[in-house]
């Protein structure tokens, strides 16, 4: 067996269940689940019937850049979102099987094993596919923390220019997956400096871009970024998903759009990797990349629960409005005196709600884990539901 697997981790939701495996909830509540970040709203039936009058394409294999139409339809979409001038489909846009395992096998294609001390530079919280992905690369991966005074995004100030130096890729998330921090136009900047100056490629995880609650002010994306400040896609590519815009996270179906080299190299890799999107999945695609009337709906259902939930958690935990995203992130520690973990098995046996540990998200950095008695409330069930276990949350909290 390869070797390095045996620095992977535990997935958290793996960690999650060891957490409470002794744990019987209270009777009388049914189960709540904030826990994992999997949509629940209902999936569009335009959709559903795009997947299923295209059934006949099964009959086919499909190419491994997906459909000149699929391609098109994202390049389209990416114009309008971000107002880009021109993105090509032929070359700036790859169809993916949803985010998750294009970010991790873009690191397998683009880490150089060659060069020694090889680094791959995370957020602290993060998504723990890029660590991942980072040692199965043979890299090492750095973290850079979160900062609370930026509402969470990370401290890339921090990082010694020693560790620049050795960065190869720059694994980004914004908006950001726990904390739903935003990284701005002057973070753009100085990152894109960076990469100028050290030469290693930017990965912008951008899965959450369309979950904001200002239809005036949508998230800013790393191509939009590039463009305000005259730039082209030299090392940069982004990724993203239809899971949370259009509410299919079954379909594992997304895009890379970006630097035509890396692309380029990025298609010859995929095209042994054997991850074609499956015709039917690509036709539905089409469908829920032309369409921004259920994606403002699905929004407008974030924002009712964010402006009833999160005000009503504030009264007893340290909680803030995210930028961006369906996560509410907490500090429960002052305010309860117990721990992330603690507070976790607590709140699961005496009020049948799940919640994630923050310290699962985190790694211990320069002598901390930022992530360390926060939890991460995933707002993704219906208003009533999530409205019923912020309730909850509060009488547990008011309980102690």
């Amino acid at each position: 067996m390869n070797p390095l697997l045996a620095k992977l981790q535990p997935y958290p939701f793996e960690k999650l269940r060891a957490l409470v495996q002794d744990i019987t909830p209270a009777a009388g509540f049914k189960p709540i689940s904030f826990g994992i970040g999997e949509p629940k709203h209902p999936t569009p039936l335009f959709i559903k019937e795009a997947l299923s009058d295209a059934l006949g394409g099964l009959s086919s294999y499909p190419a491994t850049q997906g459909t000149e139409a699929l391609r098109q339809a994202i390049a389209s979409w990416l114009e309008k979102r971000y107002r880009l001038p021109n993105v090509n489909p032929a070359t700036e846009v790859l169809p993916v099987n949803g985010s998750r395992e294009a970010l991790f096998s873009f690191a397998q294609a683009m880490i150089d094993g060659s060069r020694p001390n090889a680094l791959v530079l995370c957020p602290n919280p993060f998504y723990q596919i890029y660590e991942g992905a980072a040692l199965l690369a043979g890299a090492t991966p750095y973290f850079a923390n979160s900062d609370p005074a930026r509402n969470f995004a990370p401290d890339y100030d921090a990082v010694p220019a020693e560790i620049w130096q050795q960065v190869q890729l720059l694994f980004v998330c914004s908006p950001g997956n726990p904390t739903g921090a935003v990284l701005g136009l002057d973070d753009w900047r100085k990152l894109f400096a960076l990469s100028d100056q050290y030469g290693f490629t930017i990965a912008s995880d951008e899965c959450y871009s369309e979950i904001y609650f200002d239809e005036e002010r949508p998230p800013l994306g790393g191509l939009e970024a590039a463009h305000q400040l005259g730039r082209n896609f030299d090392r940069l590519v982004v990724f993203s998903s239809l899971s949370k815009r259009s509410n299919v996270p079954g379909m594992r179906s997304g895009f890379v759009a970006g630097d035509a080299a890396l692309l380029k190299q990025f298609l010859l890799y995929r095209t042994y990797h054997g991850c074609a999107m499956s015709p039917a999945i690509q036709a539905a695609s089409i469908a829920a990349w032309s369409d921004e009337a259920h994606v403002r709906l699905n929004r407008s259902k974030y924002v009712r629960k964010f402006q009833t939930i999160a005000p009503l958690l504030g009264e007893v935990l340290d909680v803030a409005m995210p930028d961006a995203g369906f996560y509410l992130w907490a500090r429960v520690d002052q305010r309860t005196g117990l721990s992330d973990t603690e507070f976790t098995r607590r709140l699961l046996a005496d009020y049948n709600v799940t919640v994630l540990p923050g310290s699962f998200l985190g790694r211990e950095s320069q002598g901390t884990n930022p992530a360390k008695n926060f939890v991460r409330i995933a707002l993704v069930a219906e208003v009533d539901e999530c409205t019923e276990g912020a309730q909850r949350i509060v009488q547990c909290c008011r309980s102690l």
